[in-house]
């Protein structure tokens, strides 16, 4: 079975759940015609989730802040720079450190929703730790990404918006990352 995604013609226009589907001759070159999602709009779904505490009883909690989503639209991926706080019973003090998780994205039917996947994380840095205690914190560094992030829903399509969609034939499609968001493709139903 062949998808087709979604034209748009010089002369048409439509509006679906109140985000305009302008005429190709309005959007920019480089903007692929859909549903746009603003980085704005991704940041705010993500600041719901946040901040979250991981415990490692009798030793030590790792405490997430709400992460700073970037868009890497060369790669058609986001990034999210994550801070992390470590203090317990194991450490002097507190310490504050970082990671960075980049991620895909993909559409979940089921509730509509824009999903992070396919992570990649880079490892945790603590500057005022000693390097073994960094090694240790490294081993629960991929549990922490993939609790805190993956399957994230970083957007939520409205009812309103699929009517639209839906009454065209047509349902979301390829998830692209641009400079300034996201655009949701449209594709034709299957027959």
């Amino acid at each position: 079975m062949r998808r087709r995604t979604l034209l748009i013609l010089p002369f048409a226009s439509t509006t679906l759940g109140g985000v305009a589907v302008a005429r190709a001759a309005e959007t920019d070159a480089d903007q692929p015609p859909g549903h746009r999602v603003s980085i704005g709009q991704l940041q705010q779904a993500m600041a719901q989730r946040f901040p979250l505490r991981y415990p490692v009883p009798g030793v030590l909690n790792l405490d997430l802040r709400t992460p700073r989503l970037l868009l890497l639209p060369e790669q058609n991926r986001l990034r999210a720079e994550m801070a992390v706080d470590a203090a317990g019973p194991a450490l002097n003090r507190a310490h504050q450190g970082n990671f960075d998780v980049d991620f895909a994205l993909r559409y979940e039917a089921s509730d509509r929703t824009l999903r992070a996947h396919q992570l990649r994380l880079s490892r945790l840095r603590f500057p005022s730790l000693r390097p073994e205690v960094v090694e240790m914190l490294n081993a629960y560094a991929p549990a922490l990404a993939e609790q805190s992030l993956q399957e994230v829903v970083l957007h939520r399509l409205q009812p309103e918006d699929l009517k639209a969609i839906d009454a065209m034939g047509m349902q979301p499609g390829p998830i692209t990352v641009t400079a300034t968001g996201l655009v949701i493709g449209l594709v034709l139903k299957p027959l």
